[in-house]
């Protein structure tokens, strides 16, 4: 089953969200070796400072099985900002109606083989429709993901294909990374549901939802990990992630316009208290 985590709930998902970080460190640091930032045995990088939206699908254990994040392509984004190698010197798309999806990946660790439920083809596929299905509720129109090429195969046999790509596929680590297009429409998600035999509805519902976050594990008596410390910890990394990221927006300003703009973000995200100056 599928759980969306964002920033209006995110404070009562500690162990999810904590479950996720691990997952991603052990498929983009040590599976893929992609140059990420790994502290603690959590991958967690400056986005998730921007109160992101998280796909997480979870197994009949409650436990993190897969995960993908959305992210608006208005403000800062992993194609502008980390990838943009990847855009051949085009501009980066920027839409409130594309969003950018990364960091997705499955548990090849847990998951099962084969195609049926609990395995890593049923959760992929899962995964790939819940987020088709959050976007296209939520007024997204189009996807823009960046992704390997076994990936880029995964959609094709999935029946899930990009309709097209954005600038070109370049090295990244031990794999290659390109940026690939989808569209959120009906079509596609049925597509998707068909190839996975997906019937009904696939994200949790509010009881469900309840049963995962940890207010209910408090008032069964059972305290999440580090849940005294989380919130403090996770504030302080969104304050040092927020701060890096201005500053490095500053120091790499080209010109008068780029550093005003750099400068007036650094003063908006001080006067709503986001930032310490």
């Amino acid at each position: 089953m599928i759980i969306v985590i964002d920033g209006t709930n995110r404070h009562l998902y500690t162990r999810l969200l904590d479950e996720m970080f691990a997952l991603r460190a052990r498929v983009f640091g040590a599976r893929l070796g992609w140059e990420v930032d790994i502290r603690d045995g959590r991958e967690i990088d400056q986005f998730d400072a921007l109160d992101p939206a998280y796909v997480i699908g979870v197994n009949d254990d409650n436990k993190v099985v897969s995960c993908v994040r959305a992210l608006q392509t208005t403000g800062p984004h992993m194609l502008s900002d980390v990838f943009p190698s990847i855009l051949g010197g085009e501009p980066p798309l920027r839409s409130a109606t594309i969003w950018e999806s990364t960091r997705f990946c499955v548990d090849t660790e847990v998951l099962d083989r084969g195609k049926t439920r609990g395995s890593i083809s049923y959760a992929t596929c899962e995964l790939m429709a819940a987020s088709l299905e959050y976007a296209r509720d939520s007024g997204i129109t189009d996807i823009v993901t960046v992704i390997d090429p076994v990936m880029n195969r995964v959609l094709k046999r999935s029946d899930c294909a990009p309709y097209g790509y954005v600038g070109n596929t370049t090295p990244m680590g031990k794999v290659s990374a390109m940026a690939a297009l989808l569209d959120c429409s009906d079509d596609r998600i049925m597509r998707t549901r068909q190839f996975a035999g997906i019937e009904g509805d696939i994200f949790v519902d509010p009881a469900r939802a309840a049963a995962l976050s940890d207010k209910r594990k408090m008032a069964n008596g059972v305290k999440p990990a580090d849940a005294s410390s989380q919130p403090a910890v996770v504030e302080r990394s969104r304050q040092t992630l927020l701060k890096e990221y201005c500053e490095d927006q500053i120091a790499d300003a080209s010109t008068l316009e780029e550093l005003d703009a750099a400068r007036k973000l650094n003063s908006i995200l001080v006067e709503a208290k986001l930032l310490v100056s």
